[in-house]
């Protein structure tokens, strides 16, 4: 789950609390169905507060603007969490060591935003080894020609499978 705990509160904000709003109900699916069969990872921008309070960052994006669509797709008991500098998870963070760990060689993209943090997490993914499947539906944007030109370089330069939530929880 990348970039999802958060209070839309940079320039292209309000873009993306609207995109949102229309992925919410595919993200929450996506993580009722995961939790309990696959390690849920959330890999989420530190927005300067590296303190590693993820309570405090989660109580912070829940009272902000879009708080209230929020509330269903933030972590649980057993959801692992970490802060990133940058685009992709990978960059300044333990993810590869947490993948490794679990012995995981296929990632579940979903969050915020497709044609950024997904597009570069998804190319580093690839990079390290890893497969890649990007729920599209569970994906929010800022532009969607961007979004769709991302969605289709992951596809056919990485080889990544572009999928929506429903068609994944059936294929299992």
């Amino acid at each position: 789950m990348l970039d999802v705990i958060t209070t839309f509160e940079h320039e292209d904000g309000d873009r993306l609390l609207e995109s949102m709003k229309g992925s919410v109900s595919a993200l929450a699916r996506a993580l009722v169905y995961a939790r309990g069969r696959i390690a849920v990872i959330y890999v989420n921008d530190a927005a300067g507060a590296w303190d590693g309070d993820m309570r405090g960052h989660v109580a912070h994006a829940l009272a902000g603007n879009g708080g209230e669509i929020l509330q269903e797709v933030m972590p649980q008991t057993g959801d692992r969490v970490l802060f990133k500098p940058d685009y992709s998870a990978f960059d300044g963070t333990a993810l590869v060591h947490l993948l490794d760990g679990l012995r995981v060689t296929r990632v579940v993209l979903a969050g915020a935003a497709t044609e950024m943090c997904v597009a570069q997490t998804g190319i580093a993914a690839r990079a390290s080894g890893y497969q890649v499947t990007v729920l599209r539906d569970a994906c929010a944007t800022i532009d969607a020609e961007n979004e769709r030109i991302s969605l289709a370089y992951l596809e056919h330069v990485t080889g990544s499978v572009i999928r929506d939530t429903d068609d994944w929880i059936v294929s299992g």
